[in-house]
Order: C-alpha cells, then sequence, then structure tokens
C-alpha cells in the first residue's frame, strides 16, 4: 500500500470516530481536529491528533482546551496541551497496520487522559520533574560531598552568562577552556543542600514564583530541607548579595532555583517588634534552576550506575599503538584519571603514515610521540582527567605505585619481561591480537597462583590453550625499509580494546574470572579454549623461581 493511500485509509478510520481533517503542517504531518473521550465518559475534551505520513512516528495528541478543574500540574500533560501516552522508543509501529496502530494510538491517549482525570498517575510527576522545572542553566563540577557554601564561576559564550559550582577551580577553568567559554570576574552566592526527598511538582500553584511558594513546596517534601533553605536565604539577605543560587541534591537529581533580593531602599518600620514579625525574604522573587552534571563522576557512571568506576585508581598502559590508544580512550571514559586517580601511558614510538590507518590518532598527530599525543587527545576529551606521558621504553620509566599495570603492546618478548619485573601481587592485564586479526585475547593474573603472560607460550608450545583448532594463519606484509608487519583491520582494534576494557572494569569490580578471554574474530575459525582460569605453569621460569 503507498503512504498517500495509507494516510487517506487513516483519515477515513478517524472521520467514523468524529475527526475532521484540518489541513496540513509545514513538516507534511497532517492534522485532525476531534475529541479525546477517556474510556466510561459522555463527552470528552477537543484535540489535535497530528499524524506523520510515514507512519514511523508515533502519533502527536494535542488537548485544544484544557479542563479548568485540571491543577497546574498534572503527569504527562504539557503546558501545551501536549499529551505523552507512550514513551518513544518503546513502541515500534506497524508501518503495514497504520489503521489499527493509529486507532491503537488514539485508545492510549484516551485511556491516560482518563486517569489524568481521575487524579491518578500522581506518582509520575517525581519522575516528570525536570519536564515542569525549566529554567536557565547551572553546570555542577563537584567531585566532593561538601555541603554549605560552594564557589560559583561565572563564564561567558555568545555574550551569554553562563553558572558553574566548582569545588576546584583549576579542574573546572580546563573544562571550560575547551568549551571555549571566556572565565569572568563575576561570581554568585551559592548554598548546596541536601534531601532524601525526591522532588515532584505541587497539583496547585505551579511553578514557584516567590520564596513563599518555594518554601510552601519543600514544606510539603522534606520540612527539614525547608529550614535549611529558608536559614540561607537570609545568610544571603545579611551577605547582601544581590542573588542567591540553592542547590538541592535529591536522590538520583540535582536541581535549583536562585533567589533576586529586592536592594531597594525600603522605608523604615516604626515598630521592631512589627518588622522581627514580618518576614520580607517570602516575597522575593523565584526563579527554577536547570542543573546540569558535568562532573567526572556523573560522566563516567551514567552508564554503570550499579557498578564501580575507575575513579581513583593509578593505572599504567603500555604500549599506545593500535591496541593502546582505543583502549586508553575506553578507560578514560570509565573515570581513569578522575578523583585522584591517574593514567599513565608509556610509549616511546612515533605516529607514523603506516600507522593512521588503524589507530586511535590521526593526521594532525603524524610523527608525534604515541604516549603524548595520545595524553593531549584525551586531556581534549576530558579536561578533568589527570593523564601522564611516559615517552620512553617502558624498561628506562619509573612507574611509581599502580593499582592496574595494562600490557597493551601485543609484543610477546617485552611481555615476558613486564611479567619478570612486576610480579605479584601486583595486577596485571595483557590484552594482544593473534594472528592476522583471526582473535583477540586477554589474560588477568592477580595473584601468584595464576598463570602469568609467559605462562601462557609455554602451554601454546604444548598445544594446549590455543585460541583456534587450526593453526594461526602467518600472514605479512610491507616492504622494503618500512618492514614486516601482520595486516588487520582497525576493528579488530577495536574488538580487542573492548576486551581489554571490559576486563579492567570486572576487575575494579572485583570480577577476576575468567581470567584469560577470546573473542574469535574469523568466522571460519573454530574456538579451542573456552574462557578459564588457567594455573601457572610448572616451565615457567618467571612463576617457579
Amino acid at each position: 500500500m503507498s503512504c498517500v493511500a495509507a494516510v487517506a485509509d487513516v483519515i477515513e478510520a478517524f472521520k467514523q470516530r468524529g475527526f475532521e481533517f484540518v489541513g496540513m503542517k509545514k513538516d507534511g504531518w497532517f492534522r485532525l481536529h476531534g475529541r479525546l473521550i477517556p474510556p466510561q465518559a459522555d463527552k470528552g475534551c477537543p484535540c489535535e491528533v497530528q499524524l506523520d505520513p510515514t507512519f514511523f512516528d508515533l502519533p502527536r495528541i494535542r488537548l485544544l482546551e484544557i479542563p479548568p478543574e485540571l491543577p497546574a500540574a498534572v503527569p504527562h500533560l504539557g503546558a501545551d496541551g501536549e499529551l505523552c501516552y507512550l514513551a518513544k522508543g518503546t513502541v515500534v509501529l506497524d508501518i503495514y497496520d497504520p489503521v489499527g496502530q493509529s486507532l491503537a494510538c488514539l485508545q492510549r491517549a484516551a485511556a491516560v487522559f482518563g486517569q489524568i482525570m481521575q487524579g491518578e498517575m500522581i506518582e509520575d510527576l517525581a519522575e516528570e520533574f525536570f519536564a515542569y522545572w525549566r529554567g536557565w542553566f547551572c553546570f555542577v563540577d563537584m567531585q566532593s560531598e561538601d555541603l554549605g557554601q560552594q564557589n560559583c564561576i561565572v563564564a561567558q559564550a555568545n555574550e551569554s552568562p553562563f553558572w558553574f559550582i566548582t569545588d576546584n577551580e583549576d579542574r573546572t577553568t580546563e573544562k571550560l577552556k575547551s568549551l571555549g567559554f571566556q572565565v569572568t570576574d563575576s561570581t554568585v552566592l551559592t548554598y548546596r543542600i541536601r534531601t532524601g526527598t525526591q522532588p515532584r511538582p505541587l497539583t496547585g500553584h505551579w511553578p514557584p514564583e516567590t520564596v513563599g511558594d518555594i518554601l510552601a513546596w519543600q514544606g510539603t517534601l522534606d520540612p527539614q530541607c525547608r529550614r535549611k533553605i529558608h536559614k540561607r536565604i537570609k545568610e544571603g539577605e545579611r551577605k547582601k548579595a544581590n542573588g542567591n543560587l540553592i542547590i538541592i541534591e535529591s536522590p538520583l537529581m540535582t536541581y535549583g532555583f536562585v533567589v533576586f533580593y529586592d536592594r531597594k531602599k525600603r522605608p523604615v518600620q516604626k515598630s521592631k517588634q512589627l518588622a522581627d514579625r514580618k518576614d520580607l525574604s517570602y516575597g522575593l522573587k523565584a526563579k527554577p534552576i536547570s542543573v546540569v552534571r558535568i562532573d567526572d563522576r556523573y560522566l563516567a557512571q551514567r552508564n554503570i550506575p550499579k557498578s564501580k568506576t575507575l575513579a581513583g585508581k593509578n593505572l599504567a598502559v603500555v604500549g599506545c599503538g593500535t591496541i593502546g590508544g582505543y583502549l586508553s580512550d575506553m578507560l578514560v571514559k570509565a573515570g581513569a584519571g578522575t578523583r585522584g586517580g591517574k593514567l599513565t601511558l608509556v610509549d616511546f614510538d612515533y605516529l607514523l603514515p603506516q600507522n593512521i590507518g588503524r589507530h586511535r590518532l590521526g593526521f594532525p598527530d603524524l610523527l608525534s610521540n604515541k604516549a603524548e599525543a595520545m595524553a593531549k587527545e584525551l586531556k581534549r576529551l576530558a579536561p578533568g582527567a589527570e593523564i601522564r606521558a611516559l615517552p620512553v621504553d617502558v624498561r628506562q620509566a619509573q612507574l611509581g605505585e599502580l593499582d592496574l599495570l595494562i600490557d597493551a603492546t601485543g609484543e610477546e618478548s617485552l611481555g615476558h619481561w613486564l611479567c619478570g619485573h612486576y610480579p605479584p601481587p601486583m595486577p596485571m592485564l595483557s590484552v594482544w591480537i593473534e594472528g592476522p586479526g583471526t582473535a583477540v585475547r586477554a589474560l588477568l593474573r592477580t595473584n601468584a597462583s595464576g598463570a602469568c603472560f609467559r605462562c601462557l607460550w609455554h602451554s601454546n608450545r604444548r598445544d594446549e590453550l590455543r585460541s583456534t583448532l587450526d593453526p594461526l594463519p602467518a600472514i605479512l606484509a610491507g616492504h622494503g625499509c618500512e618492514g614486516l608487519y601482520v595486516p588487520f583491520p582497525a576493528s579488530v582494534s577495536v574488538h580487542a580494546a573492548s576486551l581489554g576494557a571490559e576486563m579492567t572494569l570486572d576487575w575494579i569490580n572485583g570480577v577476576y574470572s575468567p581470567a584469560l578471554r577470546t573473542r574469535l574474530i574469523d568466522r571460519t575459525q573454530q574456538l579451542a579454549t573456552p574462557d578459564c582460569d588457567p594455573l601457572r605453569d610448572r616451565e615457567c621460569p618467571l612463576c617457579t623461581s
């Protein structure tokens, strides 16, 4: 069925339910007007239905009149009357049944509207809080849990001011520089308060416009938090501030508001007793603030909310080549180098033209030392991370105290040297590619009884713990002064780096098994060794000495 015919059928089906076609929007969507009638209701509410002509997106449904009996803030209903009846992405429309799917959406919208009219689904307001709490943007870069007065940097971009709350000016300033923002000399009085209660809008007067509104709202949520807020507002009054930014840390979300002090000269009260009795702060103007977290903990933790990140740990990646480049990028995204931790990158080699086809770095870093260029790139992506580059041979490097050493060189002899030079209890992760991208493997050694990278070499010589049943193909390329190399695409390097990142996150979360993991890339091969926990080899001179 063509789209034109499908649209005609859907419009006809809506006409049979009392809807009338009223035209087309600029984006090509069709508009119909009718009434949204909840189940078991005699009459509904005038509404507009907008239909995607391709039927890929959900119909948009908007109330043309807001029932006067509804409070100012109700769940799933926007200020412009737009009704949220299905979360986008939870339902896939059947483009081959546009009539049935569109009518099903109308039926679902009517059911949700009926629940709203009955005063149900109020608890959903907590989840939708930010849809009702819109205001100026304020960015929070806080690693500490300290409450009370905070430092606020005012930055400027395109002549617009932005507020940044921080507990480390140097770290936040680096982030602002990376955004191209200019730091000003201005500041804003800021307080941070914690509550154990999730916010949700009132179902009466909303949004709050004065301090009195704010205090009344918070009094229904957390009376103790209300008292803290009032105290901080009074402090700002005594400090003769022009404004006061209040940030509230609640479970799962941070929100805030700004108070504007009226500094106009007020008439002197004849009676001090009357002045004491009247709290003028209740009438001060207040405006919601949309708080956006940019702290390193949040950026790393958001995608793994129930797991530990690499924050606070000292890690070293030896080898910033095709594996180490991608791997170090993934480690930083998992929190490496933040909250007191450090990521050290070790490589004495330089990025040459033949490296670019499968390296995390690109042409602008040509002829640069890999460790230094990679550290510079990661600092650009994560200005708050502490990343150290050591452009030397690891055998002459002073790595300092480490929580985990990662060998991403893929060089067998150097891997053996690292195992001997950094014995247990130093945890060590080796990541490498086998054959011409046939498989990627990683081995984690956390104690003296587990196999080291050299142990695996001895096992392989006895035809044990191999990655594939058949011998690995030996394919070399290159010529002349370029030398021989093993060709494989960048996707194989990413597979290896992903396996290394996966095992590093497992390590920080106390998961050490399986210690040897293999991911087969070449589907013509058969896996010889399932993931396992090999013990130290009896022939290994490093583990038996």
